[in-house]
């Protein structure tokens, strides 16, 4: 039942194509749970007075996903209006026995390659998405954005609701927005704008604040047409990254902005992506992977680059097999999800075919990490 949200953990490149379509099948049906489940869950987080809370609450579902539904409702103390997340019953208790059995299933039919790592694979997907059913985390989570974000002219983050929030429901400003990706009528100017500013956001949770909302997901950003603004959602994953590891990535970024190989050699053995021993293969597709994927924010890129014509993931994929068949280590733990945060956010800038300044985004970026103390030279 919760195979989907834990393989999206996986790199989805590295997943057969039936299995891929029949996970994608999985994650696009979403059923509601019946009223009397729902009311149970949140009689266990809220109480059991939890109606006296709301001046309304819509009885169907506006919105439904892989480990939860969500409905609207006016909040009586300010007749403020909520969007009340409500996680299906036994989804937690449920992870670690779908992990054994996707363990079990990938190993057994030996669709995937040694080189992924499972086992750690396996170990990361389990983290990552006990943090996704922790309502009160992703509180924090949230909070935790809207202070980052405070004085930026762009992002909103919505306000959790404390005293009508619990593990398992999640209480939150009712946001106006649209998913960026629905809106069919954006002009050029607007797709730019979009592009810019996700790319902005997402340098600044690697470079300033050490801190990322990981998941890529496009329908998590909202445009709203009437404030001009872009609207943040889901922040269960998020995750903060400690310096002695986002200190050497961003030096990484910062050489391979260079082209400078020798460097993006030196710091990988520090992060540990590679170990010193690999065959000439590995180390190549290795340097080759990280020089393409900084390619937007070299400095001899031109000002604006055009995402619409974009060929980066399609070339880092390439060297893939290479690494996979040579790898001696799997990579550093963080990489899986600020790898995912960032592809995802390269992929949403060419769906938009945005046109960003991604030169200028990365030097904003790495001095603000200079500024804030970070030793990136």
């Amino acid at each position: 039942m919760y195979l989907m949200p834990m393989l999206i953990h996986l790199d989805s490149n590295m997943l057969p194509e039936p299995i891929q379509q029949v996970l994608q099948r999985v994650q696009d049906r979403a059923d509601y749970m019946p009223a009397w489940q729902r009311d149970k869950v949140l009689t266990d987080n809220l109480g059991p007075s939890w109606r006296d809370l709301f001046t309304t609450f819509n009885e169907v579902p506006i919105a439904a996903a892989s480990i939860g539904q969500v409905h609207s409702a006016i909040l009586k103390s300010t007749g403020q209006p909520v969007a009340v997340k409500v996680q299906y019953p036994g989804v937690a208790d449920s992870i670690d026995s779908d992990l054994n059995n996707l363990s079990i299933l990938l190993t057994a039919s030996r669709l995937l390659p040694k080189g992924l790592y499972l086992d750690k694979t396996i170990a990361n997907a389990r983290t990552e998405l006990a943090w996704e059913c922790d309502y009160i985390r992703e509180a924090e989570g949230a909070n935790r954005f809207r202070e980052l974000l405070a004085d930026d002219p762009v992002f909103v983050v919505p306000e959790i609701i404390a005293h009508a929030s619990g593990k398992q429901v999640l209480t939150m400003e009712m946001l106006d927005g649209v998913a960026v990706t629905k809106v069919t009528d954006f002009t050029q100017t607007q797709r730019d704008w979009i592009g810019t500013q996700i790319m902005r956001l997402c340098l600044r949770e690697i470079a300033e604040f050490h801190y990322m909302q990981t998941d890529p997901n496009w329908t998590n950003f909202l445009y709203n047409a009437s404030t001009n603004k872009l609207e943040l959602l889901d922040f269960g994953a998020s995750r903060a990254y400690p310096e002695e590891f986002i200190t050497p990535y961003v030096r990484t970024l910062i050489a391979a902005t260079r082209n400078d190989r020798q460097a993006c050699h030196d710091l990988s053995i520090e992060l540990g992506y590679l170990t010193g021993m690999e065959s000439q293969a590995m180390v190549d597709a290795h340097l080759s992977s990280i020089i393409t994927l900084a390619e937007p924010f070299m400095l001899s890129s031109p000002d604006l680059y055009d995402f619409s014509n974009q060929t980066i993931t399609d070339r880092v994929r390439a060297f893939i097999p290479v690494m996979i068949r040579e790898r001696l280590a799997p990579p550093p733990e963080e990489t899986y999800s600020l790898h995912r945060k960032l592809s995802g956010a390269f992929l949403l800038c060419a769906r938009l075919g945005s046109s960003v300044p991604c030169k200028a985004l990365f030097i904003e970026a790495v001095e603000a990490a200079r500024r804030n103390g970070l030793k990136v030279e």
